[in-house]
Parts: C-alpha cells; sequence; structure tokens
C-alpha cells in the first residue's frame, strides 16, 4: 500500500457524513506505519473504543469506512476466525458493522464481518505479527495467494458497504 496523508485519509470515507469525517481522530504515526506489508490501514479510536475505521486501494484510489465494534472489555475468549485474513484468535475477533453508504445507510442499514481486533491482517498473513498457537493454518497457498485472498476479502466487505 502506498503511504497515505491524513487529508487523503479524510477524503476516502464512504460511509460518514462530513461532519463525522472532521471529527474522526486520524493515527498521528502515518510516517512510521509499515506500509509496503500493509494490504490496508486500520485503526481504532483512542476516544472511542467502539470505533474503527480501515483504508484500502481499491479501484485506483483509496476507500476508507467507519466501522463499529465492542469496547476492549466486551470481547470474548472465544476462539473465532478473522473473516478477511483468516487468523484464529482466541479473544482477538469481533464482530465489527460498517453502516452501508448512501441512502440504505442514512435509513440503518448495515454490513458486519469477523475482523482481527487490533485490524492487523496483513501483517498475521505475512507472519511480521503473531497471534498465538494454531492462529495459522497449514495451507499450500503461496505467501501472495494468502495476500490477495486478503485483499479479495476485504474488497468484497467494502463493496457490500457502497452497494
Amino acid at each position: 500500500m502506498k503511504p497515505l496523508t491524513e487529508q487523503e485519509i479524510r477524503a476516502a470515507f464512504v460511509n460518514c457524513t462530513k461532519g463525522e469525517v472532521k471529527r474522526l481522530a486520524v493515527p498521528r504515526d502515518l510516517a512510521e506505519r509499515p506500509w509496503d506489508d500493509l494490504d490496508y490501514l486500520g485503526w481504532r479510536d483512542p476516544q472511542a473504543p467502539d470505533r474503527a475505521y480501515l483504508v484500502a486501494e481499491l479501484d485506483g484510489g483509496p476507500q476508507a469506512v467507519a466501522l463499529r465494534c465492542p469496547s476492549p472489555a466486551g470481547w470474548q475468549m472465544r476462539r473465532s476466525m478473522c473473516s478477511f485474513c483468516l487468523t484464529a484468535h482466541t479473544g482477538g475477533v469481533s464482530l465489527m458493522v460498517a453502516r452501508k453508504a448512501g441512502k440504505a445507510g442514512q435509513q440503518g442499514n448495515s454490513v458486519g464481518g469477523y475482523i482481527c481486533n487490533d485490524l492487523a491482517c496483513s501483517l498475521y498473513v505475512r507472519g511480521k505479527k503473531e497471534a498465538g498457537a494454531g492462529a495459522r493454518l497449514h495451507e499450500s497457498l503461496t505467501l501472495e495467494e494468502k495476500i490477495q485472498r486478503t485483499v479479495a476479502n476485504l474488497a468484497a466487505f467494502i463493496e457490500k458497504v457502497t452497494a
């Protein structure tokens, strides 16, 4: 993923009002992010633990989605699998819900998916971050194929939000 600026990130949101975009907390450490290892930029809002955001490069430009998720205290301690990267975590996956874009979102429609709590799917797939014993199932896919699958799962989720 190419490095993004705060302005590019704010302009990419598809399911927020202009006021919401102005108020959301963008990470201050954008320059230190491992951009070469990221398929998308994801973060949780430090002031609002029930909010998370992700930005992906799709269709030639960045698209960003605001998510609602349980606060860290509400995480279940059962084993679950992320629907993006297929990493299994004990207590490390939550149902995150995105309001749909446009009129459907204004009517209260949303899309959900089970996603890594820390939104670090790219790092789990590449083995740069560990989720514990048995977190990554043995697969015959190459690293590139696993990355492509993660990006395809993410793109399908964002497509549901924008549909």
